[in-house]
């Protein structure tokens, strides 16, 4: 009888292994597909405050009824040694409107480098509603050492916006971005 109740527990141990042998795998993949998840979901409810990085046609209507304030904001990733601001800090539009405005960028550093501007617009569902017509964040931005430059922006705020989104944030986060090797 020993030998029996030694066996099922063996066959019991080995079955709680191989379980969670497949609990850790799935974790594994669940965790690998979850930025792909979260893009997904975040593209089909709106709600990411990603704006397109596609540059948009100017609108062909005006909503004269109403206004929108548009906040600016500028954020530097550590390490960077720029200077980034925008020029002005808001501004109030009728949505379809087109406006320019320009962000300013520094480089304080003793070395060329090349940046590269990421927008986000809160809140989250705004985001849909900035239209950029030609924005700095399409490209990298070199920038030699000392050096300073005028980085435009030309947006519109789409007049389809709810009317209960009176005021939208559109912040840039500046990166480094690395220069990749010329291969020929």
């Amino acid at each position: 009888m020993g030998e029996q109740e030694h066996d099922g527990a063996q066959r019991k141990s080995d079955r709680s292994a191989l379980k969670l042998a497949g609990m850790a795998v799935l974790m594994f993949g669940f965790a690998f597909a979850l930025v792909p998840l979260y893009d997904v979901f975040c593209d089909i409810t709106g709600i990411n405050g990603k704006t397109s990085d596609v540059a948009a046609q100017e609108s062909q209507e005006v909503d004269l009824s109403r206004t929108v304030t548009v906040e600016f904001v500028a954020y530097i990733n550590p390490g960077l040694g720029w200077d980034f601001t925008p020029e002005m800090k808001e501004i109030t539009v009728h949505p379809g409107e087109t406006h320019t405005i320009a962000y300013r960028a520094t480089n304080n550093t003793t070395m060329d480098s090349v940046g590269q501007a990421v927008p986000s617009v809160s809140p989250g569902l705004a985001a849909q509603y900035l239209n950029k017509i030609e924005c700095f964040c399409f490209n990298r931005q070199p920038l030699e050492a000392g050096k300073d430059a005028e980085l435009p922006l030309v947006f519109y705020v789409d007049p389809a916006i709810p009317d209960d989104i009176n005021t939208l944030t559109l912040a840039y986060t500046l990166f480094s971005a690395k220069t990749e090797p010329v291969t020929q």
